[in-house]
């Protein structure tokens, strides 16, 4: 239980340095899209899905899926940075559609990008 413990926690801190560095990477708004949060979102879903998938076959053991998709996972995508990219459009007067349109495509992209990252881990392992 420990290790399992120390290694989400290893695991978050290096998912949150990803998206720190993606966050970087991208430019933070684009049209008042908060393009910096929702890539680093749709880059963790995808990921997770693969990683989930890769589990579900055996390819990789429960610790490494644990500390992918609780830790790194978890500390690259947060649902808080999810609701700030949000709230910060709706300051904008004007913006809410732009918002709505954000929360509706990180869901939507989302679920869509983690169903690719199963299925092509899926077409991966044979």
């Amino acid at each position: 239980m420990v290790n399992l413990i120390i290694l989400i926690f290893v695991g978050g801190a290096f998912g949150a340095m990803c998206r720190e560095f993606i966050m970087l990477m991208v430019s933070p708004m684009s049209d008042g899209f908060p393009l910096d949060i929702f890539t680093a979102n749709m880059i963790a879903c995808f990921l997770l899905g693969l990683s989930t998938s890769f589990h579900q076959r055996v390819k990789i053991h429960h610790h490494v899926h644990t500390m992918i998709g609780t830790g790194i996972m978890g500390g690259m995508s947060t649902f808080s940075s999810f609701v700030y990219g949000a709230a910060t459009v709706m300051k904008t007067p004007g913006e809410f559609a732009v918002a709505l349109a954000y929360l509706a495509a990180s869901l939507f992209a989302g679920f869509l990008l983690m169903i690719a990252g199963l299925k092509l881990a899926k077409k991966t392992a044979g």
